[in-house]
């Protein structure tokens, strides 16, 4: 396994991206600066906390295709980092997470106003930042925006009438957490020169990579009994978030499962019966079946790489695929 939780990436490969990741790391938390004090604590929250830094490194593999040592991949790969950072701050307020990345929430620590307000300070030095990489830079967040936006009102609102509840889920993952990433891996094409074809062929991998990371952490908050996802298991029963597991139980016709189906139903407030659901879960044919439908779109995320020629980034992305399914198993 690679420094990145990407198996099998070429020395040479590995070798550069370690470098170009401690420049992300080194401009992440010095554009996340204010001359506030109690912003730069706010701001660096989650910051210092860590994380897998995904989409930054999906902008890195992808500018393999172009000119990767281009200045602005560095500043497009933190951009990435600081967006998906500000929708953490937003979404611990929506969710009312007590946890994230295994530290005390923002909206915990000081309050659902200062959360929003860090997200809404991260958003703006995000956009400082694609400002001096061009118009094309700046739609691109803004149009990556407005899908994170949307994601999150559906997820509120609920299905329409009449709507298959997992076909709604799966369009909010992949505008609420498809998005970015597939923006991200954009980023890295557009900047680094790569031809169109390329560009977009990254662009839709990076939806169905990002799309099978969250189904993979559907997974694993119902079967792991740590924090792997960086939360505490069972945090979306508690909140009662639809999640794949969860939709996979409602839509089951067994007569066995209409207490279970009942308590998924709501939030689940009382401790014991959030353990006791739990167990459940992970003894439930559900569990296998959210696994096989996430085997399913990495697959597909993998099939996406089709066009790209054959060669150590290509390797990597195809790595990543696997790397989705091995955490969810």
């Amino acid at each position: 396994m690679s420094t990145f939780g990407i198996p099998n990436v070429a020395p040479a490969l590995e070798v550069q991206l370690i470098s170009q990741m401690a420049q992300v790391e080194s401009l992440l938390r010095s554009h996340t600066r204010s001359e506030y004090p109690f912003v730069d604590e706010t701001a660096h929250h989650l910051v210092a906390a860590g994380g897998k830094r995904l989409r930054p490194l999906l902008t890195l593999l992808t500018a393999q295709y172009g000119d990767s040592s281009v200045q602005g991949i560095i500043a497009a790969a933190v951009a990435c980092e600081i967006t998906h950072l500000a929708t953490l701050y937003h979404d611990d307020v929506m969710d009312e997470a007590p946890l994230r990345r295994g530290v005390e929430s923002a909206n915990m620590r000081w309050g659902n106003t200062i959360a929003i307000l860090t997200g809404d300070f991260l958003f703006a030095k995000s956009s400082d930042l694609l400002a001096d990489l061009g118009p094309a830079a700046v739609r691109l967040q803004a149009r990556t925006f407005e899908r994170l936006v949307i994601g999150q009102i559906m997820e509120t609102q609920g299905p329409n009438p009449g709507q298959d509840p997992l076909e709604h889920y799966l369009k909010v993952v992949a505008d609420k957490t498809g998005s970015l990433i597939a923006a991200s891996a954009r980023y890295g094409g557009m900047i680094s020169g790569a031809s169109a074809e390329i560009t977009d062929t990254v662009t839709i991998f990076g939806e169905k990579i990002g799309v099978a990371f969250q189904l993979a952490d559907d997974v694993i908050d119902i079967s792991s009994e740590s924090n792997q996802s960086g939360k505490t298991p069972g945090t979306d029963l508690r909140e009662g978030v639809p999640t794949l597991v969860t939709l996979n139980v409602m839509k089951s016709h067994d007569p066995a499962d209409v207490d279970l189906k009942r308590l998924l139903s709501a939030p689940i407030e009382d401790e014991t019966t959030v353990q006791q659901v739990l167990v459940a879960l992970r003894n439930h044919k559900a569990l296998d079946e959210s696994r096989e439908q996430l085997f399913m779109i990495a697959k597909e995320a993998r099939s996406a790489l089709g066009p790209l020629p054959i060669n150590d980034a290509t390797g990597a992305l195809m790595s990543l695929c696997d790397a989705v399914i091995d955490r969810s198993a």
